[in-house]
């Protein structure tokens, strides 16, 4: 079979010859002089419950003025190249820190403060892990660091409050005028690592350059057709997590586009404040994984959606997990008249160490799906199929890369598959991280991958996928896929066929994964969280359990050996929200659900 055509590098040309890049930094030091009078970024908090929001912005001279302080204090004590830990609440101050960093020359290590949920144990390891010389944080948050380092054992670090004046330490406090010139970084030393979200092992950091991130930050806004005085950045997304970081700091920073931040916590509160700030600017861009969009279309009712209006929102993008054709149109329906372009909807593909954009349709198109056989899916093959065919299941498209190279190939040989083969996800481009922070041999194993007949590295992502007329069909994970009876079963399909089928499970809370018993076929084993104030009693589960069995044989063919109903927050997720199949396999093999049941009892 012939190979795939190969993608070309750009379907969004930058211009005839791409600029000379240089750091983020740079950017901001222009916007400060060419737009410093004008609104740079903006923080939305919410003090009660029925506050409209309370606004709070920098403007762009103002940013560069704490982003200079802030690398000053940096300076007086931390050498360059050593690292700094963001353990500060979502807000400017983190904008601020994360720049201070950068002019700094510093290595930043976006995290978070030690009160989010669930993730002390993942804090702790990154922090041993990176070995940080100092922690950024503001003064409320440095008590909640203390107890943090105290209860793990953590050794002492110099932690420095962004929000205290020049003198009041705990650094030097002989401060050289912070307008004084800072040297500019060099593209091809690391501005930060971005940990991945794994939950199973230590936490990887992947070194991002300064090179890196300008040029992924690039892709984005050309991808998205952002220009300075038409757009507004509009998310809630973790500024720990990479798609918040580009997306909402370096984007903007780049293109000279306001960005508008709000608390993750204030978004899972109450959806309809996200929406409303998408109204409120005009083009607004904005992100967030597929839960979010289903999450909105089944909290918000009809009276708060009839307050909405969004018809100046220019993108939507869906990332981060596997984007559904049902959230789309669920979405959709729900705030169709509230003037919302149906083209604003944009499936797109990334992972950390591509910095975070790869793929994406544009948002003059409508969302792409394609109906195919599922059957020819499970033997690695894309085979259009109609609508009504038992068989069929859709795939929604994410588009094509921007500013980078694209290609499947077979994960044992390496060799470029034909379109519609599914294989391994690679990809080459000046946004692919430099490795794996203390990892050489992972490193070399992912970052530097060859592929016969093509020259250079790639980056092996461990995804899969197919194009279908050039189009980048995700079908799922390589460590996530499902081999029973020698086919293969992709968990999100299994688990889409669950959710859909039983009332009593929360949507996108539950995880599908096989176990192996002594010396038996591999079982697939599903745990779901229950819906809230339900009366679980055994006889619910038992009829659950049956009902899933028959939806799940009926339609995939594979025989469900267990499904587990545990309580709301059981089923565990990574720092950046989505469900951690590896750590909830964990949880039920070491018996924790059991012995929480039992307890409960």
């Amino acid at each position: 079979m012939p190979p795939a055509r190969p993608l070309p590098p750009t379907e969004f040309p930058l211009t005839e010859s791409p600029p000379t890049e240089s750091p983020l930094t740079e950017s901001l030091r222009r916007w400060s002089t060419e737009r410093g009078a004008q609104r740079a970024f903006t923080f939305v908090d919410f003090p009660t419950p029925d506050s409209p929001g309370r606004h709070r912005s920098l403007t762009w001279k103002r940013l560069d003025q704490q982003a200079r302080t802030i690398a000053w204090r940096l300076r007086a004590d931390v050498g360059p190249g050593e690292r700094a830990a963001l353990m500060l609440p979502q807000g400017l101050g983190y904008v601020a820190a994360f720049l201070g960093c950068l002019y700094a020359g510093v290595i930043a290590v976006p995290l978070f403060s030690p009160d989010l949920p669930g993730h002390a144990g993942r804090l702790a390891a990154v922090l041993d892990d990176c070995e940080p010389s100092c922690i950024l944080t503001d003064t409320p948050t440095a008590p909640a660091i203390a107890a943090f380092a105290a209860e793990h054992g953590i050794p002492h670090l110099p932690v420095v409050r962004i929000d205290r004046p020049a003198g009041a330490g705990p650094l030097t406090d002989a401060l050289p005028d912070p307008d004084r010139p800072l040297p500019v970084p060099e593209l091809d030393d690391i501005a930060y690592l971005q940990y991945t979200s794994g939950s199973t092992r230590v936490p990887a950091g992947v070194m991002i350059s300064h090179g890196n991130v300008v040029a992924n930050a690039r892709q984005a806004v050309v991808a998205f057709g952002v220009t300075a005085e038409g757009s507004t950045s509009v998310g809630w997304l973790p500024l720990f997590h990479d798609m918040g970081l580009v997306l909402s700091i370096a984007a903007p920073v780049l293109a000279g586009m306001s960005s508008v931040l709000m608390d993750p916590v204030s978004f899972l509160e109450r959806p309809v404040r996200w929406l409303r700030l998408l109204g409120a600017y005009p083009g607004t861009i904005s992100a967030a994984p597929n839960f979010a969009y289903d999450y909105c279309a089944t909290r918000i009712d009809e009276e708060q959606a009839a307050t909405l209006r969004l018809d100046r929102v220019r993108v939507m993008i869906n990332g981060s997990e596997p984007v559904r054709q049902g959230t789309i149109e669920r979405f959709q329906r729900a705030f169709d008249r509230t003037g919302l372009p149906p083209e604003a909807h944009c499936p797109s593909y990334g992972l950390a160490e591509a910095t975070v954009f790869v793929t994406t349709e544009p948002p003059a198109d409508l969302p792409r799906t394609l109906v195919c056989d599922r059957e020819a899916l499970a033997a690695g093959h894309i085979r259009p199929c109609a609508d009504d065919d038992a068989l069929a299941t859709v795939l929604v498209g994410c588009g094509t890369p921007v500013g980078q190279e694209l290609r499947i190939t077979d994960p044992v040989t390496g060799l470029v598959l034909p379109e519609d083969r599914i294989g391994e996800i690679r990809l080459r481009g000046p946004n692919i991280g430099l490795g794996y922070w203390k990892r050489t041999g992972r490193s070399q194993a992912s970052f530097a991958s060859r592929i016969p007949g093509e020259r250079g590295d790639w980056l092996r992502t461990g995804d899969l996928g197919a194009l279908h007329e050039g189009r980048l069909q995700v079908t799922g994970r390589l460590k996530d896929l499902l081999i029973v009876d020698g086919r293969n079963h992709y968990p999100q399909d299994l688990e889409e066929t669950v959710q859909s089928s039983l009332d009593c499970v929360r949507r996108d809370r539950l995880a599908l994964f096989t176990v192996t018993g002594d010396g038996r076929p591999d079982e697939v084993v599903a745990v779901a969280e229950h819906a809230r104030d339900l009366d679980v009693t055994a006889e619910l589960c038992a009829a659950a359990e049956r009902a899933a069995r028959a939806r799940i044989s009926a339609r995939h063919g594979v025989r469900l050996a267990r499904l587990l109903l545990v309580p709301p927050g059981a089923v565990p997720r990574t720092s950046s929200g989505k469900v951690s199949r590896s750590a909830c396999r964990e949880r039920y093999l070491a018996g924790e659900y059991e012995r929480e049941a039992a307890a409960g009892e």
